[in-house]
């Protein structure tokens, strides 16, 4: 289940000195390839491959979608279409494409935030750390669920996203932003009287160009099963909508859900790619296009 992935089954911190404690309890948080990094696009490897491919992100997701406060994020839960709805045609979404070598299903997404409008991203780009970073999780269709999956290198792919400071609302977030208040409180979830798309909630983020490594979980137990896709175009958001996260609480009495986001972990050995995009001509996958992609393979 999704719970696993956010780490809900159990409670841990963000302080400096919480995070050290995070290695002691899961071995996996001192390993080699950890997340989030700081990239930088000087440093990384323009690479052609394939556009990445975002199949049902368009379509209205079945519900009821869960809203959970966690008391270290916010996280939605998207429930798999049920007989009646497949057979209807209703398709889960799921992604393929990059130097993905498989299709990953979603299995739902959550937000990391900081208390000032500087800091809250988990990943860094170019020295820049956006005020919100939202991660939407998929999981290796080979593998039955997420437990399974978090024991491979392939298991799962987040597609990260960072959010920039506007004047005005983002149409985009309200949907989710206006259901904040009925989890404000630690463990609260809250079953959303209405559906929407993904394709809503990143209408103004072209997904053409994109950052791509090997990494982790950005929470305990920080499996090592995860292949990062940021984008660098932000999404909008207003300072009032990043108050509403702020208000949220983690639990602890009288203290709010803020700055939960993991210190950066060293790159080490692991390269970083960016994907080369032909402004001529994004969409077509050309044979060249794979003959370069298959040459490649991850690099450590």
């Amino acid at each position: 289940s999704f719970r696993s992935i956010s780490g809900d089954c159990h409670r841990f911190g963000y302080t400096q000195a919480e995070q050290r404690r995070w290695a002691k309890k899961h071995g996996y948080c001192a390993g080699k390839y950890q997340s989030p990094i700081a990239i930088n696009s000087r440093k990384a490897i323009h690479l052609t491959m394939p556009a990445l491919e975002l199949v049902g992100y368009h379509n209205l997701l079945p519900g009821p979608i869960l809203i959970h406060n966690n008391g270290h994020s916010v996280s939605l839960t998207i429930p798999k279409p049920s007989k009646a709805q497949v057979d209807m045609g209703v398709e889960h979404p799921y992604i393929f494409g990059g130097k993905l070598k498989n299709q990953y299903e979603l299995e739902g997404l959550h937000f990391h935030w900081g208390d000032k409008n500087n800091r809250g991203a988990e990943h860094v780009l170019n020295d820049i750390r956006y005020p919100m970073e939202m991660h939407i999780i998929h999981r290796n269709r080979k593998y039955k669920d997420v437990a399974e999956a978090l024991k491979y290198g392939d298991g799962l792919t987040v597609l990260g996203f960072f959010y920039q400071i506007h004047e005005y609302d983002s149409p985009d977030l309200a949907t989710i932003v206006k259901n904040l208040s009925p989890v404000s409180d630690f463990d609260r979830t809250y079953s959303l009287n209405f559906t929407f798309s993904l394709s809503s909630l990143i209408s103004t983020v072209s997904t053409e160009r994109f950052y791509t490594y090997k990494g982790s979980l950005t929470t305990p137990p920080c499996s090592e099963a995860v292949t990062w896709i940021l984008f660098p175009d932000p999404l909008p958001v207003s300072v009032a909508q990043m108050n509403k996260f702020r208000q949220l609480s983690n639990g602890i009495e009288g203290s709010v859900l803020v700055d939960n986001y993991r210190a950066l972990q060293p790159l080490g050995n692991r390269r970083v790619f960016v994907r080369k995009v032909n402004e001529r001509n994004t969409h077509l996958n050309t044979i060249d296009k794979n003959l370069h992609y298959n040459k490649w393979d991850w690099l450590y």
